[in-house]
């Protein structure tokens, strides 16, 4: 058997993904040629100091500008400031992150280049307000959204119709300047106005359009064919059921303990990634992944020989300190000895404090990156 020990290869694909949306080595090849004027670099989310960084090791010229990035996600960058304001709910300094932003960018020439570094995050990092809404009202707008189970899709066009900078409108500032937008994809699909609310993305019928040009430089499908080609490489065969997978994660889960159930050509893999979504009814805590990997524990039911991981490939999954778990088959017998219910957790969110009791959370800290979850099962 090719797999030894399933809990170390299953990370092992993880770390896979992780390094194929890692900036250093993803934004280099896409960079464009310098401007006859300046370089403006402005960018906003989870991935946006490595981002920078790689950008200004990179850079055969001048650059000047800033990025804005999680709280506790920054590098320090030796030309392009790196500041750090909040997530997933926006604060004060999210709103002076904005206002700086298109600060920066007025008054620029044709001549000149603004390199816009945005990820996913981006939209609660870089929030101001539109006329005649306060941060406040924003604020309780982001937490309702956020436990409603919406699609990241609905979400992204309220956050644009709340903004005075998403939707196109950072662009906008920057004219008549050329804007280049190299972004890191953590939305099912890759459409660049929902990368963090598509700052930068000016919307169709705009006279200016043609001086902008986006360039999504990793996604989801990057690091599932990297972790695809993991998978190849121990004898085992990969099955990428899809990059762009959204649905209630303890639903998706249930469909796919069906898949693996019913997939008879062993070893394999089960790859995926997409953004589930978590209705949040209980008191606990935990992240969508979690919530899948508790899901799909119970719909597995011990089946002997399948294990699993999910994880939110920033390092974060949801606003916890968790990337993700791990799911064996014993998962449910070991917590069972230990006095817990699978599905007294599951119906209180918890699946944090279910995994956690066990020791099977997955703890990287920030990646730096961010295509969205990455959910691979083992199935031996």
């Amino acid at each position: 058997m090719p797999v030894v020990d399933p809990r170390a290869f299953l990370r092992s694909l993880f770390d896979a993904a992780i390094a194929a949306a890692d900036p250093f080595r993803c934004l280099p090849p896409h960079l464009p040629a310098p401007p006859r004027g300046r370089s403006i670099v402005v960018g906003a989310g989870k991935a946006a100091a490595a981002m920078a960084r790689a950008l200004e090791t990179h850079w055969p010229g001048p650059l000047e500008g800033f990025v804005v990035t999680r709280y506790g996600f920054g590098l320090p960058c030796q030309r392009i400031e790196v500041i750090e304001a909040a997530h997933p709910v926006p604060d004060g300094a999210s709103v002076n992150a904005a206002q700086r932003a298109l600060a920066l960018v007025s008054g620029l020439t044709a001549d000149d280049l603004v390199l816009a570094l945005i990820s996913g995050g981006g939209s609660a990092l870089l929030t101001l307000p539109a006329p005649g809404i306060t941060l406040a009202e924003k604020q309780a707008r982001t937490r309702e959204l956020l436990k409603s189970g919406a699609p990241i899709r609905e979400i992204n066009a309220e956050r644009r119709r709340l903004s005075a900078i998403k939707g196109g409108k950072l662009a906008a500032a920057a004219m008549p300047a050329r804007v280049v937008t190299l972004a890191i994809s953590d939305v099912p699909g890759d459409d660049p106005a929902d990368i963090a609310s598509g700052p930068t993305v000016p919307p169709a019928g705009v006279p200016w359009a043609d001086r902008c040009t986006t360039r999504v430089i990793a996604s989801s499908a990057t690091s599932l064919a990297a972790a695809a080609e993991a998978v190849r490489a121990a004898g085992v065969r990969p099955v990428i059921l899809g990059d762009a997978i959204e649905g209630e994660a303890r639903e998706v889960a249930g469909a796919m303990a069906a898949d693996a159930l019913a997939d008879g050509d062993r070893p394999c893999v089960l790859l995926s990634g997409g953004e589930t979504t978590v209705t949040v009814r209980g008191n606990g805590r935990g992240g969508r992944n979690s919530e899948f990997l508790l899901a799909l524990a119970i719909a597995l039911d011990g089946r002997p020989g399948v294990y699993a991981i999910a994880c939110d490939t920033d390092g974060i999954d949801g606003s916890e300190d968790n990337a993700g778990a791990v799911v064996t088959p014993d998962t449910l017998a070991r917590g069972r000895a230990q006095g817990l219910d699978a599905r007294d957790f599951l119906a209180d969110n918890d699946a944090y404090g279910y995994f956690a009791a066990l020791g099977d959370l997955v703890v990287t800290g920030p990646t730096r990156t961010n295509v969205n979850d990455f959910r691979a099962i083992l199935i031996l």
